[in-house]
């Protein structure tokens, strides 16, 4: 655990000085009073990704300095974690994908350890009513709201019951390749067939 948690920090770090650090904390200068006059505004909310505009997104939780990071497009949530100072050492680093890209606007809550990470809207899913991701029903965006599941290994899934049948456990998901103990402990009390 401390190899990965010093791991994820590296990554921040690394990160956090390849993008220059991003800026928070108050709203202001060229962007800013762009956005005010409607000067340059993005006619599509597909046009900012393509454009290259910058991303704002709002961190909050156990970082350093929550608030306000803008990131370049086409950023992660680890670009947006390292901006926000990195994490703090009561963070849980396996409570957020830290390789999901962000999108313009959302807000990114870093959960500390043992608490329940809300579900992610830039994710696409949310939990069921009963706050598990069901397995059967779930979409890759849904899946990939789950800590350690990032679209790739979501992909796993839907491919594996496509191949399978439906799950009648929550263990099958050791037979999904790139699920060994360590992620399978991490979905304990998240996710249901």
């Amino acid at each position: 655990m401390a190899l990965f948690i010093g791991a994820v920090a590296i990554a921040a770090i690394l990160s956090f000085m390849a993008t220059g650090g991003g800026l928070q904390g108050t709203i202001g200068g060229p962007i800013a009073d762009e956005v005010a006059s409607g000067a340059g505004a993005e006619t599509d909310s597909g046009d900012a990704a393509v454009s290259g505009a910058p991303l704002l997104v709002h961190v909050l939780g156990a970082v350093s300095r929550p608030g306000l990071v803008e990131l370049e497009a086409g950023a992660r949530v680890v670009d947006a974690v390292a901006a926000a100072g990195g994490l703090t050492p009561e963070a849980d680093p396996a409570g957020v994908n830290l390789a999901r890209p962000v999108v313009d606007g959302e807000q990114l809550m870093v959960p500390v350890i043992g608490a329940v990470p809300p579900p992610d809207a830039a994710g696409g899913g949310a939990p069921a009513a009963d706050g598990l991701v069901h397995l059967n029903t779930a979409d890759a965006a849904e899946l990939d709201t789950l800590p350690r599941i990032g679209p790739a290994l979501a992909q796993r899934i839907i491919d594996w019951r496509d191949a399978n049948g439906p799950f009648t456990s929550t263990e099958q998901l050791l037979d999904v390749a790139g699920i060994g103990d360590a992620v399978f402990a991490g979905l304990a009390g998240k996710v249901a067939p």
